[in-house]
């Protein structure tokens, strides 16, 4: 027991006493005081649901070889470079440890014009119980002198999209869904280079970008995040289950193929992606004007009269009742109009309802973009036994199960909650030990359950989180998933 103590100590040890920052871009953006400011749209308390738009114009000489920059936001942003999106950010962490993304953006850059855009989103009250949040505010700090054209300041513009709301309701501990009137949304493509934003205000800024560790009073203390960007997939929705209201051609939605919604209309569509996934969803419609359309989520249907309480078989369809999280839309009328999610969505069935008012509605394409931390299986396992391919088919679908619980933390579930619960994650720990030789994730999840620490010494029972939730007995598993690593990292 004596030396166990021993061992646990010193792996405890190497783990908080050199934290092993990954991947800064340069070592010495890390120790200097940074430049750039955080950054916030004027006339707000920055505590409040919004979504808003910044833009920032630079002129190159010649396409750079690299071109560095490190970002964060709170809560979150969505990079843009010359309309591609780029980066997604930042993986939850503390205002401790508020983590940074290092970004090369020379592959999206051009000589001459170019334009460096984020989405930056708060869900205020609504916020998942694994967002951590002091304001909204954005941040960019250029790595070298180079860059610095990029920091963010009062240079930057920005305006706040007040066609979206949230949608309350429904217990979800992974945010809510979104509500969004096409008519009062920022109009065009505010990502393009040729974008008018002549109208937009110059940003305010909240306070001066520090790292941790090199200034007092810091509401953000800026860390290197240690792991690498989440998978970004596009993903066709391969069968259309059920149509109501209307017919529907062969080939949607598994290939792009547009379908009009008559006027004065009401369809709902169930489609099904065979399989739960973890993706932003991606609608693109033209006309409609003040159709409402709803996306409702789920990963199963429940057998009708069970109050959501019965699934039975996931692949049934037929006398079952859809009940999941919602997005709604309304359209302006307009050609061209796209709504895509903030956050992933998790789903195997997506229920798609459209009720037109006096013009029909098209619906141009609708797909979804898997994410996911970038897990590399790279164990196998084979038996003579007559049961090998059985075995293959359980240790199959447990993967696939722990992929969708891997993105910038483990989580308990990605549909309810996402939370990081030690109880979890220590199992789900040792199948990545056992099948990658990938532990990023596991040691960013020894950091951050060390940093839920409570004054008394016992951590909470999941971290990152807002709240406050003691399981006693997952602060003694917590030593358990310190031995395991000690174990299986040497």
């Amino acid at each position: 027991m004596r030396n166990l103590f021993t061992v646990v100590l010193a792996v405890f040890t190497f783990l908080t006493g050199n934290p092993g920052y990954a991947q800064s871009g340069n070592e010495y953006i890390t120790t200097r005081p940074w430049k750039a400011d955080w950054i916030a749209a004027p006339q707000i308390t920055g505590h409040e649901y919004g979504i808003y738009y910044f833009r920032k114009n630079i002129s190159l000489n010649a396409k750079p070889a690299n071109f560095v920059v490190h970002v964060s936001a709170d809560n979150r942003y969505k990079l843009f470079v010359n309309g591609t999106l780029v980066s997604l950010g930042p993986a939850r962490g503390d205002t401790y440890f508020w983590n940074y993304e290092t970004v090369d953006l020379a592959p999206y850059l051009t000589a001459g014009k170019n334009i460096v855009s984020a989405l930056v989103f708060n869900e205020g009250e609504y916020r998942p119980e694994a967002q951590i949040s002091v304001r909204t505010a954005f941040i960019m700090q250029g790595n070298s002198a180079a860059e610095e054209v990029l920091n963010t300041n009062r240079s930057w513009k920005c305006i706040r999209d007040v066609g979206h709301l949230p949608i309350p309701g429904f217990f979800f501990s992974a945010s809510k869904g979104e509500l969004v009137n096409m008519s009062q949304t920022v109009k065009g493509d505010w990502t393009a280079i040729n974008y008018d934003d002549t109208a937009w205000q110059s940003a305010n800024k909240v306070m001066d970008g520090k790292i941790k560790g090199t200034a007092w009073g810091i509401d953000w203390a800026l860390v290197p995040a240690t792991l690498p960007a989440r998978e970004m997939t596009y993903q066709r929705i391969p069968k259309l289950r059920t149509a109501v209201g209307m017919k529907v051609p062969a080939t949607f939605p598994a290939k792009k193929a547009p379908i009009t919604i008559p006027a004065n209309s009401l369809v709902t569509l169930l489609l099904d992606q065979t399989v739960l996934t973890n993706a932003y969803v991606t609608l693109n419609f033209s006309g409609g004007k003040d159709a409402g359309i709803s996306l409702g989520y789920a990963e199963t249907l429940y057998i009708k009269g069970s109050d959501g309480r019965r699934k039975g078989n996931r692949n049934d369809v037929e006398d079952r009742e859809f009940i999941g999280r919602k997005d709604s839309l309304i359209a302006d009328g307009t050609k061209g109009q796209s709504f895509t999610t903030l956050n992933f969505r998790t789903y195997r069935y997506i229920r798609l309802i459209v009720q037109t008012k006096n013009e029909p509605l098209v619906i141009d394409d609708l797909f979804g973009t898997f994410t996911g931390y970038p897990f590399k299986r790279t164990a196998t396992f084979s038996t003579t036994s007559a049961d090998n391919n059985e075995i293959t088919q359980i240790l199959d679908i447990g993967w696939r199960t722990a992929l969708l619980n891997a993105w910038e933390t483990y989580t308990d579930c990605p549909y309810y909650e996402q939370l990081q619960y030690i109880g979890d994650t220590r199992i789900q720990a040792m199948v990545s030990y056992y099948n990658t030789s990938d532990d990023l994730l596991a040691r960013n999840a020894l950091t951050q359950i060390d940093h839920a620490r409570l004054p008394e010494g016992i951590t909470k029972s999941c971290y990152p989180t807002k709240g406050t939730q003691i399981i006693s007995p997952f602060s003694l598993w917590y030593i358990g998933m310190l031995h395991d690593y000690w174990m299986y990292r040497n």
